[in-house]
């Protein structure tokens, strides 16, 4: 047995000894989660579904009173979307890439990874799709930019656009009703690439500033938190004076980032820890307070511990517990505010693009979700949107929910979804 098949044995012992345990089933949501007591996997819990795509015909399942179309179909890994204010529809094609294996466990990750399509060669590139004719399907589609670093996530100001690499910011000069924008760009930040590697983008009410969110290095501080300088924070970055510094920090993973327009806040989603079993801790969806902290890698949830981390007391005194649960491990990535009145039958709320887990012995997320809200705070459970993207007996996805946005004619919504290599478009049916 090569050391390969000897890594891959051991992860799936650990997922049968998990399942003999009784590893917990009710997902954490909400406002007040039943969150379970951690229990350490000596080996960490390794399970994906092999990407199979959609087959011809085949659509995810929607809310009644809603429809599902493809926008735009043979993207390659659509990972992020923008529209600009002309109707154009950007989304971003980039795939994480290998690095070398440190262990038999990255290897047997690595190969789990391949074979859902969550690693290999990034495409590293913004495609430009257009529906000139709004009948809900792309009929134009262009690279608008390429030669990137795994590029994520995009804004426009004026006339200047902006991209969110994984090594850093850039911005690049825009003519409206450009479809393709060229030159090296001027970089503006430098990120350091590795770990967590998509780099979110959203630009404040007033157009003044750009805000980032930059995911760890590691799960838990591995290397130490030097390495972790700079990272598990959402950057702010004064588009005047070109002035950049830490916005808020503790946040482990921070992707997906919206206003809330009743109270001006900042809101992201949150990717948790691993490790510590199939709902604890869960990822989040919370507002963000200026220089808040909220406990990576010391703490989670307020200040539950994490004694597999070296600890400072004062780090976990002063952790803030976030607004609302998304379950163990969802991966929720993508979020966007959605005012009432742009699907029949939603409230004002956010949805949020739930990527899927890895890290639990029964799969959780694989959908696109909506959490209402009124006074500007979240009001009641999820409700789904989108599902049906896993195999019922978890052995295949046909698709992996990513970035989400309110389409151009503001009676829909856009959702990629990068093992699909698709645009979905969600409407009233």
């Amino acid at each position: 047995m090569d050391l390969l098949a000897k890594a891959t044995a051991l992860v799936g012992g650990a997922m049968v000894l998990m399942r003999r345990m009784g590893a917990p089933r009710t997902p954490a949501f909400g406002s007040n989660p039943a969150i379970p007591e951690a229990k350490k996997q000596g080996i960490m819990t390794l399970k994906m579904p092999t990407a199979r795509g959609w087959a011809p015909g085949q659509l995810p399942k929607a809310a009644p009173g809603l429809r599902v179309d493809a926008f735009a179909r043979e993207l390659r890994h659509p990972r992020w979307i923008e529209v600009l204010p002309n109707g154009d529809v950007l989304v971003a094609e980039a795939l994480q890439e290998a690095s070398p294996p440190k262990s038999l466990l990255d290897r047997a990750a690595q190969a789990t990874m391949r074979r859902a399509r969550a690693l290999g060669t990034s495409a590293n590139r913004i495609t430009l799709l257009r529906d000139g004719d709004g009948d809900g399907v792309a009929e134009t589609r262009q690279i608008f930019l390429e030669g990137q670093r795994q590029p994520f996530g995009m804004a426009l100001v004026g006339d200047t656009f902006y991209v969110g690499n994984t090594d850093g910011i850039l911005a690049f000069a825009y003519e409206p009703q450009a479809t393709r924008l060229t030159g090296p760009g001027r970089r503006l930040v430098e990120f350091r690439p590795g770990g967590h590697w998509t780099r979110s983008l959203i630009v404040s009410p007033d157009r003044k500033r750009l805000y980032c969110g930059v995911g760890s290095l590691t799960n838990i501080a591995d290397e130490g938190m030097e390495a972790e300088e700079g990272r598990a924070a959402i950057w702010e970055m004064d588009l005047e004076s070109g002035q950049a510094r830490i916005f808020a920090s503790g946040l482990r993973n921070p992707v997906g980032m919206a206003w809330e327009p009743k109270t001006g806040a900042l809101w992201t989603v949150v990717n948790e820890r691993d490790g510590l079993g199939d709902e604890t801790p869960p990822d989040y969806l919370t507002s963000v307070q200026e220089g808040g902290f909220y406990g990576w890698p010391w703490c989670y949830w307020g200040q539950t511990v994490d004694d597999r981390v070296p600890q400072d007391p004062a780090e976990v005194v002063r952790a803030i517990t976030p607004d609302y649960a998304l379950g163990g491990h969802t991966a929720s990535l993508g979020l966007c505010w959605m005012p009432e009145g742009t699907l029949p039958g939603f409230p004002d709320g956010m949805v949020i693009g739930q990527h899927g887990s890895w890290n639990r012995s029964t799969l959780s997320g694989y959908k696109l979700i909506f959490v209402p809200f009124r006074d500007g705070r979240p009001s009641g459970p999820p409700r789904d949107i989108l599902w049906g993207f896993l195999s019922e007996d978890e052995r295949y996805s046909y698709g992996r929910p990513v970035g989400v946005a309110i389409g151009p004619d503001g009676k829909s919504l856009l959702m990629a979804d990068d093992v699909g290599d698709v645009i979905w478009r969600v409407s009233a049916a």
